[in-house]
């Protein structure tokens, strides 16, 4: 049975989890999608308003952009995490291959 740190711990994890993907999806995808949009989306709003663009998600003038990293860190950010993150994995799994191998080599 989970105890209440542990029930507290695990709350807190998600909800960080959730606000991560909450921030990174807005970030990468809503943001990303507007400016694209004033870029090559030439739908008219009305019949025969050509030139006219439609702007679905959160305008490029909106103060929600400076809350936001340049676009280049969307990238950079998540593949600087995953090497770090096989970077640990790989020297655990190292650690616990050399730690094993010197009982092996007490016990004979």
């Amino acid at each position: 049975m989970a105890t209440g740190t542990d029930q507290v711990v695990g709350f807190g994890l998600v909800a960080v989890s959730l606000i991560i993907f909450t921030y990174y999806t807005t970030w990468v995808i809503l943001l990303e999608i507007q400016q694209k949009a004033k870029q090559w989306w030439r739908t008219p709003l009305i019949p025969g308003g050509r030139g006219r663009r439609i702007s679905p998600f959160i305008d490029s003038q909106h103060v929600i952009h400076k809350y936001f990293l340049p676009r280049a860190y969307a990238v950079l950010i998540p593949l600087a995490t995953g090497l770090l993150l096989l970077l640990f994995v790989g020297l655990f799994i190292t650690y616990v291959m050399l730690k094993s191998q010197r009982v092996t080599k007490k016990a004979q």
